[in-house]
């Protein structure tokens, strides 16, 4: 009786999954909550505004669903979660006994997970099937997941290289450093620029890097839409 049950209620779990990835739900709500994230959050975490952790809870389960349901190894799948939980474990130590070593280990491993969730909503969007809207939100999410991880990363190298960036005011503590860097990290994608400059050279790298690929990224998304969009009329 166990036996026959088990292996159907797997596959119906798994067909849940991949039909909550493969419609426009699961990239709707995560380009929801990064968008309340980044541009009603993090800006007023300098305010000690609560409700941050919701919706980093909501991406991080989102994530967790994606990738359970994407065409993966069981290691690579096994690695993202390991991940997200190692994060999150440093990120509430460092709240709750902040040390140095924890935040610039937290910074590491918020840049890691940032990266991996790039991937996976990547995963997703180049799954087989018509370009569709979800695509599009893949393609938004993605955009801003790169902003959110270089943002993260410029947060290491401050906090590794004290004066690695000229604020105009100085931050006060890690929240106001969160929000000046991500302020920053999304001017230099979008070439829009900022008050805040780089000083040290691996900053300066960085910086630069991170303006290519928000030049590069779009443009390249774009031509591979378009393309996947013409194979899809040519096979129907």
């Amino acid at each position: 009786m166990t036996n026959n049950t088990s292996p159907t209620r797997r596959p119906i779990l798994d067909m849940q999954k991949s039909e909550f990835w493969s419609g426009d739900l699961g990239l709707t709500l995560i380009t929801i909550s990064l968008t309340v994230l980044l541009l009603v959050i993090t800006p007023l975490r300098e305010a000690g505004l609560s409700g941050r952790l919701f919706f980093e809870l909501v991406t991080a389960t989102l994530m967790v669903f994606g990738t359970l349901s994407t065409e993966q190894s069981r290691l690579a799948k096994a690695f993202v979660i390991v991940i997200l939980l190692v994060c999150g474990a440093v990120l509430a130590a460092g709240r709750l006994h902040p040390t140095l070593f924890l935040h610039e280990l937290g910074s590491f491993l918020v840049t890691v997970t940032l990266l991996l969730y790039v991937r996976i909503v990547l995963l997703v969007m180049f799954r087989a099937g018509p370009v569709n809207w979800s695509r599009i939100q893949g393609g938004l999410c993605a955009y801003v997941l790169l902003g959110l991880a270089w943002a993260s990363a410029f947060q290491l190298i401050e906090q590794l290289i004290p004066g690695a960036f000229d604020f105009v005011t100085a931050p006060a503590d890690l929240d106001q450093l969160t929000s000046k860097l991500t302020y920053f990290s999304f001017g230099t994608l979008t070439t829009v620029g900022s008050s805040i400059t780089p000083v040290h050279p691996f900053a300066r790298a960085l910086t630069i890097v991170e303006a290519i690929v928000g030049q590069l990224f779009p443009a390249t998304l774009v031509g591979a839409l378009v393309a996947m969009a013409m194979e899809s009329r040519r096979k129907s």
